[in-house]
């Protein structure tokens, strides 16, 4: 039921102040996510300017290569279903929609959101010639839900870009216009129709949890000055790996201490003062030092210098930890590579494909709502058998996999362009592209046999032929 005017500018004020508390929350793992985090409050304040940069550069961003390795695992190449009439594969009509708003370029923004914080939201407006589709991250958007978890009740987006805010619910679309945090908001024009019988607004979840609404009591992350207070949301892969980043941090910061201190050999002199910067720089350079006073009053000596191995296998066993826990292959956070086989590489990445193949499920779940949307607002019918296309980026050797799919069609019988889009890096437009040229081939293959037919005075099958080289049809005198 559409909301009225007054109704529609109150819901706003109550979603923006929820989102202003999400918005605190996702910030810590946006922070965390691109490598800004504070500094530890081991650093205190009033640390010398040269610990508060050692401090700074010793962030050793592990996060990120966890979000980016299973975003690039992720990529859509099309949506499928079953020709009722040939019972052939084809692609979906409203794959237009997509191709039309450069989805092919936009989907990774949706899915790094969505790994990274654990939701992710696309959003349906009406356009010409094809709705538009927008993904738009959690810090922007806040949607209210029902006791429908799969369709919002109402969102609030805001729109940096645009200056503005929008408030969709199921009928209408509200332009609004606000002046600043503390004030109100204020209707920015009419509001549009937009097509859909629900909320047109999806939401992607990075995994399902049943116990998200009521979890347990929040984290306290890096008490005392510049304390980051307490994190609540503990969805994505940021919110989990923030104690282990903080601890290679911690390991980085101490490697950078150790090395500007103590690193090298520091020779030292009791009982002798050098008269003069000279001398002193003099003694420092000089392989052989002599004193000619009182040489029994001085002693010579040096510092150890401090053994660094301790301080590398240690960031290097939390780096392990934290492939580990987020189940990505250890090689892309410790640049281990040497001499692996493909079999072996396969094996190395097992893990993050498992992961993967579960977020492709979910996610692609969620394109098919968000296509219900679309053929709505098109007026276009959805198949109900409706698949979406993940491209196969598993680590494995090209020659392997044509070779095992060779065996399956002969062994199995299998007929061989069933299996065109199982080959590695085939898109769905290669796989169409072959199709149709194998259709030209066999065309003209059975005129040219034909032909050869006619020429050869019989036909393959006993026909009787004219003295021109035509077949003649049964029961028909040359």
């Amino acid at each position: 039921m559409a909301l009225s005017k007054d109704e529609a500018l109150a819901k706003a004020a109550e979603l923006a102040e929820l989102q202003t508390g999400e918005r605190a929350q996702l910030d810590i793992l946006r922070r965390y996510w691109r490598g800004r985090q504070r500094l530890p409050a081991v650093v205190p304040s009033s640390a010398p300017s040269e610990v508060r940069e050692m401090a700074r550069t010793s962030r050793v961003n592990v996060i990120e290569i966890v979000v980016e390795s299973l975003t690039q695992a992720l990529f859509v190449d099309g949506l499928r279903a079953t020709d009722a009439k040939s019972g052939d594969d084809v692609t979906v009509p409203l794959w237009s929609a997509w191709t039309a708003n450069r989805m092919a370029k936009h989907q990774s923004g949706l899915y790094r959101a969505t790994v990274a914080y654990g939701t992710g939201y696309m959003v349906m407006t009406p356009g010409d010639p094809v709705p538009v589709m927008r993904p738009v991250s959690p810090r922007m958007l806040t949607a209210q839900y029902g006791d429908d978890p799969d369709w919002p009740r109402y969102a609030l987006e805001k729109r940096p870009a645009a200056g503005d805010w929008r408030l969709y619910d199921d009928e209408l679309v509200w332009p609004l216009t606000r002046q600043g945090a503390s004030s109100g908001f204020e209707l920015g024009g009419e509001p549009v129709p937009h097509g859909s019988p629900w909320t047109p607004v999806v939401r992607y979840r990075d995994a399902e949890d049943l116990d998200l609404d009521d979890d347990a009591e929040p984290e306290v992350l890096a008490g005392g000055p510049g304390g980051l207070g307490e994190l609540r949301m503990v969805t994505g892969q940021v919110a989990p790996l923030i104690p282990l980043q903080d601890q290679i941090n911690l390991t980085s910061f101490s490697l950078r201490a150790a090395e500007w201190y103590s690193a090298f050999r520091q020779r030292w002199i009791a009982g002798w003062t050098p008269p003069s910067s000279d001398a002193k720089m003099r003694a420092a350079a000089s392989q052989m030092w002599t004193f000619e006073e009182h040489p029994d009053d001085i002693a010579l000596g040096e510092f150890s210098q401090t053994e660094l191995r301790g301080y590398l296998e240690s960031r290097e066993s939390g780096m392990k930890y934290a492939a580990t826990l987020s189940q990505t292959p250890v090689h892309e956070l410790t640049g281990q590579l040497v001499n692996l086989s493909a079999e072996a590489l396969a094996a190395a990445e097992i893990g993050r494909e498992r992961k993967a193949d579960e977020r492709q499920t979910g996610l692609g779940a969620s394109h098919l709502q968000t296509m219900e949307v679309v053929a709505a607002m098109m007026g276009e019918p959805l198949p109900d058998d409706t698949q979406v296309v993940w491209r196969d980026t598993s680590a494995r050797a090209f020659g392997a996999v044509v070779d095992g799919l060779g065996k399956l069609a002969q062994m199995l019988g299998i007929p061989p362009q069933e299996l065109w889009d199982r080959v590695p890096g085939a898109t769905a437009q290669d796989v169409r592209r072959w199709k149709t040229t194998a259709a030209q081939g066999d065309a003209l293959g059975n005129l040219t046999a034909l032909l050869e037919r006619q020429a050869g005075g019989t036909g393959t099958g006993g026909e009787r032929t004219s003295q021109g080289g035509l077949i003649l049809p049964p029961g028909v005198e040359a």
